[in-house]
C-alpha cells in the first residue's frame, strides 16, 4: 500500500512564496513519476508540475518561471517551490505518484489548501 503525505499549504499574499512537500511511503518502485495537481473551486483538477524518476520535468504554462519541482529519489519525496504567487494560484494542491510496472498504478495525497489573497 502506498501513502502520500503532503505539507506546506497556507495563506500567502500575492507575490509571496510557499513550499509544498510530499513524502511517499510503501511499495515504491524505481520507475515512477511524481507530481502536483491542483483544483480550484468550480474547476477541473489540472497538472501543475511533474517529474519522472529519470529527472525529466513538465510544467503547466501558467506556472513556468514561477514554480520549481524537485524530488529526492532516496527519500521518495517531491517538493514544489512556488514563487510570485497570484490569486489565481488559489486551489487545493494534490501530490500524485504514478508507478509503472506491468500495469500503471496511481496514488493521491489528501490535498493541501493554498490561498493567495491580500
Amino acid at each position: 500500500q502506498v501513502q502520500l503525505v503532503e505539507s506546506g499549504g497556507g495563506l500567502v499574499q500575492p507575490g509571496g512564496s510557499l513550499r509544498l512537500s510530499c513524502a511517499a511511503s510503501g511499495s515504491i518502485f524505481s520507475i515512477n513519476r511524481m507530481g502536483w495537481y491542483r483544483q480550484a473551486p468550480g474547476k477541473q483538477r489540472e497538472l501543475v508540475a511533474g517529474i519522472a524518476s529519470g529527472g525529466s520535468i513538465h510544467y503547466a504554462d501558467s506556472v513556468k518561471g514561477r514554480f520549481t519541482i524537485s524530488r529526492d529519489n532516496a527519500k521518495n519525496m517531491v517538493a514544489l517551490q512556488m514563487n510570485s504567487l497570484k490569486p489565481e494560484d488559489t486551489a487545493v494542491y494534490y501530490c500524485n505518484l504514478v508507478l509503472f510496472t506491468t500495469t500503471k498504478s496511481e496514488y493521491w495525497g489528501q490535498g493541501t489548501l493554498v490561498t493567495v489573497s491580500e
